[in-house]
């Protein structure tokens, strides 16, 4: 078998004979064991409950990462849905590894910065506006997503580095994760956070947290202005949903964390040291409180499937509205996905999978892997307005344009058949999850060594993906 026949079986899949026939979800490839903490455990026990009782929506992203032993095979998984207000379009866009003129500038979303003398090549899901990136992962197999976040800091007043250009040039400049790690600290700690955060005039700024992971670990990081905070995950699962998770298992940290905290009065020196205890807020937004709602939840469903956490496990926590995690409230929603398997061994490639629609429990995740001279997916990209894009004019944001890309027109249209049409659209549920699964069956098997991976045949793979789930849904 080889990935031709990957691309092949998607398009097989229009004849609804074949489709009524993939009955069996593919079998765990990856799970992971998930250590818990019981006091921990009871509270979020608590949490959930008063979550069914008062019916509070919770508003968030959520970032989880899976790693050995706990897992069948030698993999990390990583996951992340984006939440996000409910209209804006995300893209899924790829940029090839560069070299760049010494002393050169790169145009971040607001502010330009010091480029790197090269840049490695990236996949990256992002609203379309902006330049960075809500997630996304290297050539070299580091996956990054990040998390709003608020803090005893204040927030800067001004445009800096936003979060999502973080994600990007961490990605961009890290081999490892550490080393990506250490990218996002070293500018933050230069040029700081801030700019508005969504398509609006109405300004909406946050620190961020950050969940990183290659083949070998994985790192949290936690930002309160231009100080943080860092703690290496080498085993098991973690999982982080807009707030601080760092308490004293600090690996690393800015060197003035201690020093600032004690200065402000928020710490007394004396005993040990919590980051997320001194530098969480007094009075937390709302938005902050209910994250806690969604990472008891993801914490839940990660115990709930303790030893048994593999890649189809993961994207069913991304799919779950009952928790929260897949949601659609109060004008922000589940605008994107991602899920990656990023094996041990060196020879083995990683797998990433986008959705480039919102929704995860009503998309498809389409598999990605990097190989020189990748086919371009204009698809899911988004169109550009030059110097008339309202993010380009100044003041920003006193128009709006449609953003919209292929996939995300025909995804609406296609959403719409399911609202309009209940049994037509339980139909067309059903085929969605048959062309997914058919394309993770295909990848689990490449990943045991069933299939040849051939690097003209894989530069097409997302393409063929994304063309296939196009061309049905104009079918409809």
């Amino acid at each position: 078998m080889t990935i031709q026949m990957v691309t092949t079986a998607w398009r097989c899949l229009f004849s609804h004979h074949l489709i009524r026939s993939f009955t069996h979800w593919l079998p765990g490839v990856v799970c992971a064991y998930v250590h818990g903490d019981h006091s921990q455990q009871i509270l979020c026990n608590a949490i959930l409950r008063e979550r069914m009782s008062c019916g509070v929506p919770p508003r968030s992203c959520d970032c989880f990462v899976a790693l050995p032993p706990g897992s069948d095979g030698e993999h990390v998984i990583f996951g992340k849905n984006s939440d996000r207000p409910r209209d804006e379009v995300q893209e899924v866009v790829y940029y090839p590894a560069a070299a760049h003129e010494p002393g050169s500038k790169v145009e971040c979303t607001y502010i330009s910065i010091e480029q790197a003398e090269s840049t490695h090549a990236v996949i990256l899901s992002r609203p379309a506006w902006l330049w960075g990136a809500e997630m996304g992962a290297n050539e070299h197999g580091v996956c990054i997503g990040n998390e709003a976040v608020w803090t005893k800091v204040p927030v800067e007043e001004g445009e800096a580095l936003l979060g999502m250009d973080l994600v990007r040039l961490g990605l961009e400049r890290g081999y490892t994760a550490k080393e990506a790690l250490d990218v996002i600290a070293g500018l933050v700690e230069r040029h700081g956070q801030g700019g508005n955060c969504r398509e609006e005039a109405t300004p909406f700024s946050y620190h961020n947290t950050f969940l990183l992971a290659d083949r070998a670990e994985a790192w949290v990081l936690e930002t309160a202005g231009r100080v943080w905070a860092a703690q290496r995950v080498t085993a098991g699962v973690k999982n982080i949903s807009n707030q601080l998770t760092i308490g004293q298992e600090i690996s690393t940290e800015h060197p003035e964390l201690r020093s600032l905290a004690r200065a402000e009065g928020w710490w007394s020196g004396e005993g040990g040291f919590s980051f997320s205890e001194v530098y969480a807020p007094v009075n937390p937004p709302a938005r902050m409180e209910a994250a806690k709602l969604r990472y008891c939840g993801g914490k839940e469903l990660l115990s709930k499937h303790d030893g048994s956490v593999s890649l189809g496990t993961m994207l069913e926590i991304l799919r779950d509205k009952a928790s929260g995690i897949c949601m659609d409230s109060g004008g922000f929603r589940t605008t994107a996905s991602m899920a990656s398997i990023l094996p041990r061994d060196p020879t083995l490639p990683c797998v990433h999978f986008f959705t480039a629609t919102p929704d995860p429990s009503r998309s498809v995740f389409k598999p990605f892997l990097f190989v020189d001279q990748m086919t371009s997916v204009p698809q899911v990209v988004s169109p550009r307005f030059g110097a008339d894009d309202p993010v380009k004019k100044l003041p920003r944001f006193q128009s709006t344009v449609d953003r919209r890309h292929e996939l995300y027109r025909a995804h609406q249209n296609a959403l719409e058949t399911m609202d309009s049409e209940p049994g037509r659209g339980l139909e067309l549920h059903q085929t969605m999850r048959d062309l997914e699964r058919q394309g993770i069956d295909d990848i689990a098997e490449m990943l045991k060594g069933g299939v040849a991976v051939d690097a003209e045949e894989v530069a097409d793979l997302f393409f063929d993906c994304v063309d296939t789930e196009i061309k049905f849904y104009q079918s409809l």
